[in-house]
């Protein structure tokens, strides 16, 4: 009861008496030029009044006595005299009880029931925990994935990233994390996905079990690129909501490079130039700083907890020199890569393993355990470097004891890397890589 009385108290302390407000007086490019916002300050939500009804926006450039304003939506239906209302700084008020819950961009249900307001409201562009405060990386967990109990160990507050082409299975080796990687909380990002796909992944893809501990942000592909960039945010301030409460959190972005895309998009906007590639200077300042906020928690009387996070990148052509994947896989702990050829022969997760690497090695793993995660990868290795000769009939047996080694155990270690974990878990995996290494 006491909760509920605390959450129509902020509910009631967010209704600001009142508010700041001035006049559209130029329209160009889906842009709203301002005036009367006396106090507005850039990145400051506004509240726009058109014949069509009321819509958000984000203030992006001040000149002196008027400001530039991007609306959420495309801005057909505004007018010159239109009222815009100043609402402050861009934050949400998450609660405990936004867990089994799907909400937008802006922290509203979009399940149709009603969302309780938390008590404390939480800025959307937050500063990561002081380096010097935060604790070092901590035990392994368990994934559910044999690959990533083993070969590609997590760790609590780890940073991954997970970078695939469009439909290699990204998506579904998300919902496995979500399901199976031991933490507390999960949130979700659904960065410009699909609408008709949001349903199939929180009822068929993720399912009841996941839900139970989930909460999903999304944003869909046919909305502005504030809301876009702004479902990245959301995400990253809810599962910071969790933490602070001494939680483990995981947090799944899907995807970096739509959130880069809808950056750029807000930057170009706003009259910032383009350069890598066509992305703006501050892309590399926006992806550092949301990736910065994720990892370990700090030091401190209350214990708080730690934001484990995997976050995904579209990589087009597997190109992963391309800007986002650049500038991502420098700031991260370990990268996963996931490779179309290896999807379409059939095996998922698609992943590349002498490609990808876990930087939670070898600290995350015993002695014996390193050992077999060599092993494995220098018969792995062989295998791959000796593939065109031995597909082509062109390899004599006999010829290398490593690569005839390799050859023998392959069929079992490709299968391993696409194996769920035993019910034994950690130790489990294990037991199944030594066997596969046996022969």
């Amino acid at each position: 009861m006491t909760g509920l009385f605390d959450g129509l108290l902020a509910e009631i302390a967010g209704a600001a008496p009142i508010r700041r407000v001035g006049r559209v007086i130029e329209t160009r490019r889906g842009l709203a030029e301002v005036a009367g916002l006396d106090g507005a300050t850039i990145g400051d939500r506004v509240l726009i009044h058109s014949r069509d009804g009321a819509a958000g926006g984000e203030v992006l450039r001040l000149v002196p006595a008027r400001c530039t304003v991007l609306p959420d939506a495309s801005g057909d239906g505004m007018a010159i005299g239109d009222r815009v209302e100043l609402l402050g700084k861009a934050e949400i008020a998450p609660d405990d009880s936004w867990i089994g819950r799907v909400v937008d961009a802006t922290g509203r249900p979009l399940d149709g029931r009603p969302l309780m307001r938390g008590v404390r409201p939480r800025a959307l562009r937050a500063a990561a925990p002081a380096a010097v405060s935060r604790r070092r990386l901590g035990g392994r967990l368990g994934t559910g994935v044999a690959v990533f109990d083993t070969l590609l160990p997590l760790v609590r507050g780890q940073r991954i990233g997970l970078f695939a082409g469009s439909g290699v299975g990204k998506s579904s080796l998300l919902a496995r994390f979500a399901r199976g990687v031991e933490a507390d909380v999960v949130v979700i990002a659904l960065v410009g996905e699909r609408g008709r796909e949001l349903r199939e992944f929180t009822e068929r893809v993720l399912g009841p079990a996941g839900m139970a501990r989930s909460v999903v942000v999304t944003a869909t592909s046919d909305q502005s690129p504030l809301m876009r960039r702004m479902c990245a945010l959301t995400a990253m301030t809810v599962a910071e909501h969790f933490r602070d409460q001494g939680l483990h959190v995981l947090l799944l972005v899907d995807s970096v490079t739509r959130f880069a895309e809808a950056h750029r998009e807000v930057a170009l906007a706003g009259g910032e130039g383009a350069s890598l590639r066509g992305y703006p200077p501050s892309l590399t300042q926006a992806i550092m700083g949301l990736a910065e906020r994720a990892g370990p928690g700090p030091d401190g009387p209350g214990g708080a907890g730690d934001i484990t996070a995997v976050f995904s990148v579209l990589v087009a052509g597997s190109d992963m020199d391309e800007p986002v994947a650049d500038i991502l896989r420098g700031v991260l702990d370990g990268h996963v890569i996931l490779d179309r050829r290896i999807a379409e022969r059939g095996r998922f997760p698609a992943i590349d393993l002498l490609r990808s690497v876990s930087r939670s090695l070898p600290e995350a793993a015993s002695e014996e355990e390193n050992t077999l995660i060599g092993e494995a990868r220098r018969l792995l290795g062989a295998y791959d470097r000796a593939e065109l000769m031995i597909q082509a009939g062109l390899y004599a047996s006999g010829s290398d004891p490593v690569i005839d080694q390799a050859i023998k155990l392959w069929p079992a270690l490709d299968a391993f890397l696409a194996e769920a974990a035993p019910a034994s878990g950690i130790a489990g995996s294990f037991e199944r890589l030594r066997a596969c290494l046996k022969g």
